[in-house]
């Protein structure tokens, strides 16, 4: 919703303004400007990236506009199933996981965190950890070490739909002035027409520059910054449960190897340590 309404800001203040000030919203509305510049800016996206970003940044602005804040049973319920993994490991050992993390989607035990199946992202790198924990000792150095790489790479891969979208921000202004140019080459060839008709194609042609400038500090630059933030929200989903296995491995008892991951949290998510002591009495009740 705050995506829609920052929108709206931006539409209000800008044609809003531009109206009070005595323009005609009407002499801005010029399809042939308007598929230059975008339909250059979609193809110079299309060559420059390959499938994969392109499908991954829809996905990723689809759930930016779907869901905009953290999902409030995610950490309460990640803190709970990974509590409950840690004390059977801890009485049972490390085999213990295997009845888990080969098929997590059919364990009891990751059945009663519905929250957590809901997060492919955090299910998928949670259970490859574990299993990996199983197959054999690892120190708890190597451990993060694996993590901290595991978790650049995803972030990396995540950011190039952000990435690609800032560049192409950066470059809408060119294509405004691009089909500026195109407009002015029009007029040129009217020269020796009416004033009149030469003041409207110019208008015309400085439409181009406008909408260039618009899309890219109005449109595509936010929509970017939008999508990084979501990535660093993702991230610190599996930061929290990297430093939660990591202190785990340390020989750190439960709740303190969790509350080493309450703190890769992003302050606006984070509980407080009472908060998580309330949660993990809540989800072990």
């Amino acid at each position: 919703m705050s995506k829609i309404l920052g929108l709206v800001i931006i539409l209000v203040s800008v044609f809003g303004g531009y109206a009070w000030a005595g323009g005609y919203l009407a002499a801005l509305w010029q399809p042939a400007e308007i598929l230059i510049i975008f339909g250059a800016g979609l193809g110079s996206l299309v060559i420059a990236n390959p499938k994969a970003v392109l499908v991954d940044m829809y996905r990723q602005i689809k759930e930016l506009l779907g869901v905009e804040k953290e999902d409030p049973e995610l950490y309460p319920q990640l803190f709970g199933l990974l509590g409950m993994l840690m004390n059977q490991i801890q009485s049972q050992g490390l085999k213990v996981l295997d009845d888990h993390v080969e098929k997590p989607r059919e364990s009891s035990l990751f059945l009663m965190y519905p929250a957590v199946l809901d997060h492919p992202n955090v299910l998928q790198f949670l259970i490859d950890n574990l299993r990996l924990q199983s197959i054999g000792k690892i120190s708890a150095h190597d451990l993060a070490q694996i993590l901290e790489e595991e978790i650049y790479r995803i972030e990396e891969d995540r950011l190039r739909p952000s990435r690609a979208l800032a560049r192409v921000a950066e470059a809408m202004p060119g294509f405004g002035i691009l089909a500026a140019v195109m407009g002015i080459i029009i007029t040129m060839s009217s020269i020796d027409g009416p004033i009149t008709v030469i003041g409207i194609k110019v208008a015309a042609a400085l439409v181009g520059t406008f909408v260039g400038i618009f899309a890219c500090y109005c449109l595509f630059d936010p929509l970017s910054k939008a999508l990084e933030h979501l990535t660093e929200r993702k991230s610190a989903q599996l930061r929290c449960v990297a430093a939660i296995l990591t202190a785990f491995a340390k020989g750190k008892p439960p709740m303190l190897a969790i509350d080493a991951g309450r703190k890769q949290i992003q302050s606006e998510n984070r509980p407080s340590f009472i908060e998580l002591e309330r949660w993990m009495v809540e989800q072990q009740s």
